[in-house]
């Protein structure tokens, strides 16, 4: 009986350090922030101003427009990256593919990049004489430059473009460890039943990869929702604020703008807010009906 006590206290121990260690990093600054949205004033001068913080939300022209550029990324972005991810893990774990070690690595490694070393990168690439306009124009597919910065439209299509670059290949690992989880029977079953690789694709494939589809659709979502590196490197949320996100927002509310963190954290909770509800319904449109 002493053995099995302090074996069970040892695994309580264990235990404790980690989660006073979420506790105190986690938990104690969500609660906080939580408190410090229902107060306003200069820096840190703040007084409770209960759910005013809330109410000038939806008063707030710069917030509406940071929630419509952040929304356009993500209704745009993240369905193309999830398909781009999805067809070139299927190609990658084809048996006959030689220097699969090498295609898989050179897709997954813009993942570990920089975050401001390939913005930074992005911006010159994407100038107005940069090397792609260059290209397009050697292949007189333009007359001219494209404003890829300066344009409201083609700026937010440029950081379309970044973080498609840089998270097809994160995703693109999670459906190859899937797919190579699903066994080879399956597949031969069907080719005996004469289905081609298109009806593989469409009736084995997708199916078997609904759980993770649905697991990247909401991390990528939440991801997109918090938008921030990029939108800063690249176009600082210009032109105006064309690109500004709401996490670029958040920011200037804390640092750029005349310090007001107690708004700043309204502006954060919405995120959680938004967060919640797309993966309620994410969950409810592709969750399992069981």
């Amino acid at each position: 009986m002493g053995s099995q006590r302090r074996i069970n206290i040892t695994g309580w121990l264990f235990i404790l350090v980690p989660v006073l260690a979420i506790s105190l990093f986690y938990f104690y600054p969500m609660i906080q922030a939580l408190i410090l949205s229902f107060k306003s004033g200069r820096g840190m001068n703040l007084d409770f101003v209960g759910f005013d913080n809330y109410i000038r939300l939806f008063q707030d022209s710069n917030f509406i427009t940071a929630v419509k550029n952040t929304f356009i990324y993500l209704i745009i972005q993240v369905p193309v990256m999830l398909v781009l991810a999805i067809f070139i893990a299927v190609l990658l774990n084809d048996d006959n593919l030689k220097f699969k070690g090498f295609f898989r690595t050179a897709i997954f490694l813009p993942t570990v990049t920089s975050l401001v070393a390939y913005s930074v990168v992005f911006k010159y690439m994407f100038g107005g004489d940069g090397i792609v306009n260059k290209m397009l124009m050697n292949f007189h597919l333009i007359s001219e430059p494209i404003q890829w910065i300066s344009d409201p439209f083609w700026a937010k299509v440029t950081i379309i473009i970044a973080i498609t670059w840089r998270f097809t290949g994160y995703n693109m690992i999670f459906y190859l460890s899937s797919l190579q989880n699903i066994d080879k029977s399956v597949y031969e079953a069907a080719r005996i039943d004469g289905a081609n690789a298109f009806t593989q694709f469409f009736k084995i494939t997708i199916p078997l990869l609904k759980p993770m589809i649905l697991f990247t659709t909401i991390t990528s979502t939440i991801g997109t929702l918090q938008l921030f590196d990029e939108v800063v490197n690249i176009t600082k949320g210009g032109p105006g604020n064309s690109t500004m996100s709401i996490s670029q927002y958040i920011y200037n509310l804390s640092f750029e703008y005349t310090p007001d963190f107690g708004y700043a954290a309204t502006v954060s909770y919405s995120i959680v807010v938004m967060v919640i509800i797309l993966t309620l319904i994410q969950n409810k449109i592709g969750g399992d009906k069981k």
